[in-house]
């Protein structure tokens, strides 16, 4: 089978281990975006349960790909450690997880900082409860039995915090026993892995190519993404953009079984959503990669983001002078970019706006063969309110250090 381009192998070895972080966090604001919607359109009950299914109908399957490109399948706590240090639902440093490994069935995590718990603080302890205890406690199993289901995630201490600055922000222990009872799948599970995302092939790593081609040596304390090769980052990001699409996807069949045959509010809530990520995706893009913020800046930026992404699950014809879309199996999925056309074109608006507020977005074409082009103005365009939502998270600001990369032991 013929194999895609990516359209990131066009970036440096340098400029993707900058971009795959910045990718990971991306997609845990995805739910910065679309969880206030769901509040508003359906209260704060039924928003926890949207997110509980949205994550356990995906997660266990983007887990897998990445096990399987990353050559670290297994069944024991290393796996599923490895497996959050790729996982969009625990981007590094923002959501900082330090990992202890006492045999193969036994281990711990504790987060020094949890930006997600920082970002809901504010809004009260029913809504901590709601994250760390309602939430955490199926998605966290949902995320585990994709290497082994007799495997338990299980609270040493979360939030609320008592005292109110206590640290590390929570602990638990990960279990596999085979005396637990196998921790079930959701249905939902079974309607995404049907999706063309979650079956779209991907070029394999490059073994030749200079630097490490998979993530089989020992755990590590931080992943140094600037250690694995070019070849290896590629597939990394595209697989990351993936996960993106699959728990968007997921996120679509909760939204859907709440807004009982209303498609006008169905598409409503996704597409609010969709601009909100959008901006501040491609503002962290932009930032990241030094891009310039002038019309071709704004092309490059809507080349490299996760709603055009990964180029062999969307079809995008780029030129110099614009991007052409074209159908593709992120259509049939109704992904991201089915939401978008010539006359639904606020998140590409959110995208050009987040590179220079001076720039437009013109789309030309039909609902599901269009042609963008960016332009100048004399006007800046005011924030779009879904971005100023979105932005409601710390995570939209925040900055990556650099770390040492160190092999963790068993204790």
């Amino acid at each position: 089978m013929m194999t895609t381009t990516s359209r990131y192998a066009a970036l440096s070895r340098a400029e993707l281990a900058t971009l795959v972080p910045e990718l990971l966090l991306i997609g845990q604001l995805i739910d910065r975006s679309g969880m206030a919607w769901c509040i508003s359109k359906f209260g704060r009950e039924e928003m926890l349960q949207i997110a509980i299914e949205e994550w356990a109908g995906s997660s266990p399957l983007y887990t897998k790909r990445m096990q399987k490109a990353l050559n670290y399948e297994g069944v024991d706590v290393i796996t599923v450690f490895k497996g959050l240090q790729l996982d969009i639902g625990a981007p590094p440093q923002f959501m900082d997880f330090r990992y202890t490994v006492h045999d193969r069935w036994h281990g711990e995590f504790h987060l020094d900082h949890c930006g997600a718990l920082l970002d809901v603080e504010p809004m009260g302890e029913e809504y901590v409860r709601g994250m760390c205890h309602d939430i955490e406690d199926p998605t966290f199993d949902a995320t585990a039995l994709a290497t082994n289901r007799k495997c338990q995630v299980r609270p040493i201490h979360r939030p609320p915090r008592a005292p109110a600055d206590r640290h590390p922000h929570c602990a638990w222990t990960v279990i596999i026993d085979e005396s637990y009872p196998e921790v079930d799948f959701v249905p939902q599970l079974e309607i995404v892995a049907a999706s063309r995302a979650y079956n779209t092939e991907l070029a394999p790593i490059d073994p030749s190519d200079e630097g490490l081609a998979d993530y089989s040596g020992p755990l590590l304390s931080d992943v140094d993404f600037g250690a694995f090769s070019h070849s290896a980052l590629v597939r990394i990001a595209d697989e990351v953009c993936l996960q993106m699409h699959l728990l968007v996807l997921s996120y679509n069949l909760a939204i859907r079984a709440r807004a009982n045959g209303d498609a006008a509010l169905e598409e409503s809530i996704r597409y609010k959503s969709l601009i909100g990520i959008a901006g501040v995706a491609a503002e962290r893009i932009k930032n990241a990669l030094g891009i310039s913020a002038d019309t071709k800046g704004a092309l490059r930026v809507l080349e490299l983001h996760p709603l055009m992404n990964p180029a062999a699950y969307v079809s995008v014809d780029v030129d110099p002078d614009f991007l052409h879309v074209r159908r593709s199996p992120a259509y049939e999925d109704g992904a991201w970019i089915s939401l978008v056309s010539p006359v639904a074109d606020l998140p590409l608006q959110a995208i050009v706006a987040a590179v220079n507020p001076y720039l437009r977005a013109e789309v030309s074409g039909t609902e599901s063969d269009w042609t963008v082009r960016v332009v100048e103005t004399d006007t800046a365009a005011k924030e779009l309110p879904e971005v100023e939502v979105c932005k409601f998270s710390g995570g939209a600001s925040w900055e990556f250090e650099n770390r040492k990369s160190l092999p963790l032991t068993v204790v």
